[in-house]
């Protein structure tokens, strides 16, 4: 079966996104929509560049639609392929708001199509592991995840058009709320959030770095810390670490790993799991474990499962309800964080 995908927006994961239509055997690439016309991969040279996306979809009447565009326009751009009755993968996050996140999901049911948000963790071996790993310890849990990245140049620039709209920890928190709410599988019930400016390039109601706290039902609790830009520390930029009273395990990162490295976003190379247990002596009754990662897929690999997930969810007609509602709620606990950081006040959900 060919699936004929029109893929919006050729930033860093659009171009990604749109390389994984293009070299899979299933997938049709029928257009390709930005602004501006960008540099591209050599395999991709030869796609028209289309200035508007709401022409596109009227002419091309794809079977699928990508949105890798900036976040303020994933609703509005998703809800109107939905209607026109084509599938849809959108990036993270879903939508800016809650109401608009519940918007996209309802139409995808109303309309009878799939819908797949851009949780690319949820492909990776790595991530799969430290999930089941962490599960098998058994709650409540002690979530502690950042990562801050150094930019400079035109990631900064990136950045900065990023945060017209969307604050770091709820452009990059989402990821990492959604693991936390895949391990523990209970209901946030309180959401914390500071944030502070760093730069005087970036508009005034925004915040550059952000930090946020989240209480669960189960009396698990997570931190969760983002930040972009050229004041960022290299120190401590990636921490993936959970706890429980049974032991904990550890994403451990390369010595060498720097953050402006976009594969540093995803690629671990081991996982430490430790056991709390204790002998007649006193001491720990076996060694951690590291469980090496070596050989995992890199960026574009893992966008390549992430679009053959796609594939799989259509032909297939995998039931997509859970992956939706996780998307909102990931979402409503990241923009309650930021309410909190704008607010000053502690958010209940």
């Amino acid at each position: 079966m060919s699936i004929r995908v029109l893929a919006a927006g050729l930033g860093n994961m659009g171009r990604s996104h749109a390389l994984a239509y293009h070299r899979h055997p299933d997938f049709e690439l029928v257009g390709l929509v930005n602004r501006s016309v960008p540099r591209l991969a050599p395999e991709l040279q030869g796609y028209e560049i289309l200035p508007a996306f709401e022409p596109a979809l009227r002419n091309l009447k794809p079977d699928l639609v990508s949105i890798a565009t900036y976040s303020d326009s994933h609703a509005d751009y998703a809800v109107m392929a939905l209607e026109r009755g084509a599938h849809v993968f959108v990036e993270k996050p879903l939508a800016t708001t809650v109401a608009d996140a519940e918007r996209v999901v309802a139409a995808a049911k109303a309309n009878g199509r799939k819908l797949v948000v851009g949780y690319i963790l949820r492909h990776h071996p790595s991530w799969i592991r430290l999930i089941t790993e962490a599960r098998k310890l058994g709650g409540p849990y002690v979530f502690r995840m950042n990562l801050n990245q150094q930019s400079s140049g035109p990631t900064w620039e990136t950045h900065k058009t990023l945060m017209q709209t969307t604050s770091p920890i709820i452009d990059c928190g989402v990821h990492y709320v959604d693991v936390m709410c895949q391990i523990t599988d209970a209901r946030a019930v309180e959401v914390r959030g500071m944030g502070l400016r760093l730069s005087d390039e970036i508009k005034p109601d925004m915040y550059n770095y952000g930090q946020l706290q989240v209480l669960f039902e189960d009396g698990s609790v997570g931190w969760y810390e983002a930040a972009w830009g050229p004041m960022i520390s290299e120190t401590a930029f990636f921490v993936k670490d959970v706890m429980s009273p049974n032991g904990a395990v550890s994403i451990v990162m390369n010595p060498g790993a720097r953050s402006d490295d976009i594969d540093t976003h995803t690629r671990t190379d081991k996982i430490r799991v430790h056991r709390a247990a204790t002998g007649a002596d006193g001491r720990f009754a076996e060694p951690d474990e590291v469980i090496s990662m070596e050989g995992e897929p890199g960026h574009e690999a893992l966008c390549a499962r992430e679009q053959d997930f796609v594939y799989r969810a259509i032909t297939e007609d995998i039931d997509l309800n859970r992956h939706m509602d996780d998307a909102v709620q990931s979402l409503r606990i990241c923009l309650a964080a930021d309410e909190s950081v704008r607010t000053g006040k502690t958010v209940r959900l």
